[in-house]
């Protein structure tokens, strides 16, 4: 059995951040992190869903990022997670790779319905960011 071959870190177009957060009891923290997160990082942040979407089991918002940006926003996210799940991905060329196998959890992990997730696809860049920083991480 010979080995796969290794991967180039350039597959990686950008990352996500999903924050995950109970709506009855965890929103408004989880909208504090989002506060905070545009505060101190140029990021694209999606709308807060107060139910499941996709492959999600709990509803969350999303942080898109670029690769550069993965060395001060995750550290920040680990000390400043709030008590909350965050699924941390790369975006490659395959979904389900990524958010099953390729990402890192902060906080406990959750359940990720996969079988919605597509195998190959042209992976999602992560954008123009919304949002100006004027505080220091």
């Amino acid at each position: 059995m010979s080995a796969a071959p290794l991967r180039k870190i350039g597959e990686i177009a950008s990352y996500h951040a999903h924050i995950y957060f109970d709506p009855d009891f965890g929103r408004a923290a989880a909208l504090a992190l989002q506060g905070a997160i545009a505060d101190r990082f140029a990021v694209r942040l999606g709308r807060a869903w107060d139910r499941p979407v996709g492959p999600h089991s709990r509803a969350m918002y999303q942080v898109a990022f670029a690769p550069p940006l993965f060395s001060s926003l995750v550290p920040w996210l680990m000390l400043n997670n709030m008590g909350l799940s965050i699924l941390v991905h790369p975006n490659t060329a395959n979904p389900r790779r990524d958010h099953l196998h390729d990402a890192l959890w902060i906080g406990p992990a959750l359940p990720l319905a996969g079988e919605v997730l597509p195998d190959d696809q042209v992976a999602d860049l992560a954008g123009e960011p919304n949002t100006t920083p004027h505080t220091q991480p």
